[in-house]
């Protein structure tokens, strides 16, 4: 089936627009509805990064170990991969039940926890794969060039493989943020955290009749905020300029 183009269907881009700075309710003193999407937008964006920082944690720890263990990558490599067939909207339910029985003293599992840990989730991937991939970029001279001098394993890990690994780093760095920010709305609407971005794409489609460019404004808000993301880990890369000799998606 086609899909349905009409105005109501499909506001025009200015009618979205325009919509941000009109009062988000009906109610009187009502703030524009720029106002929630910001709010909301900048929770999402606190939880991904939180769940981004633990995935890129997670993922560089791994491809260190499977680089250092043929064994590690043979066995853990696998289920990598298989980890992203795993769908969302049956794993987010999952980790809220197994978070609401964490207890460690006064702390408690809370919902943005559960929607940073699925973030986290679907970021690491990218990161141990592409920081796998960069570390095993350097040419073999080059290794049996500092194993003829005795480095050792860690000092040419630091010397040689890190600086090597950059071009493949930052980009799967970017991805995993944008994916990160995917995982964290998914992750909202399937617990039902509010607060986020995600909650309020479900809140304004109930308006979508009478509203419909409502619903559009928290979709756009939502694609904004991935590039943001990936802009803000892009800012990471003007350190390492002199390592990006050739960056690999």
């Amino acid at each position: 089936m086609l899909p349905r183009t009409d105005a109501r269907s499909m506001p025009h881009v200015w009618e979205m627009v325009l919509r941000l700075f009109q009062p988000a309710t009906s109610a009187p003193g009502a703030p524009p509805l720029l106002t929630p999407l910001l709010t909301a937008s900048l929770f999402t964006l606190a939880v991904a990064m939180l769940g981004w920082l633990v995935g890129v944690v997670v993922g560089a720890v791994l491809a260190v170990l499977m680089l250092r263990w043929r064994i590690a990558e043979s066995a853990v490599l696998p289920w990598v991969v298989l980890s992203q067939t795993v769908p969302l909207v049956a794993l987010a339910p999952l980790v809220v039940g197994w978070g609401g029985r964490i207890h460690i003293g006064s702390l408690e599992w809370e919902r943005w926890m559960s929607v940073a840990a699925i973030s986290a989730y679907l970021s690491f991937f990218m990161v141990a794969v592409g920081a796998l991939r960069g570390l095993k970029s350097p040419d073999a001279v080059h290794v049996d060039l500092f194993r003829s001098y005795a480095v050792g394993w860690w000092r040419t890990l630091v010397r040689l493989r890190l600086p090597a690994a950059v071009p493949f780093l930052l980009p799967a760095l970017r991805l995993a943020a944008a994916t990160s920010i995917v995982g964290a709305i998914v992750a909202e609407v399937s617990t039902g955290t509010a607060g986020g971005i995600g909650r309020l794409i479900i809140s304004y489609a109930q308006s979508a009749s009478g509203d419909p460019a409502k619903p559009w404004t928290a979709i756009f808000a939502a694609a904004a905020l991935g590039l943001v993301a990936a802009g803000l880990v892009s800012l990471v890369g003007t350190g390492l300029r002199r390592y990006r000799f050739s960056e690999v998606p």
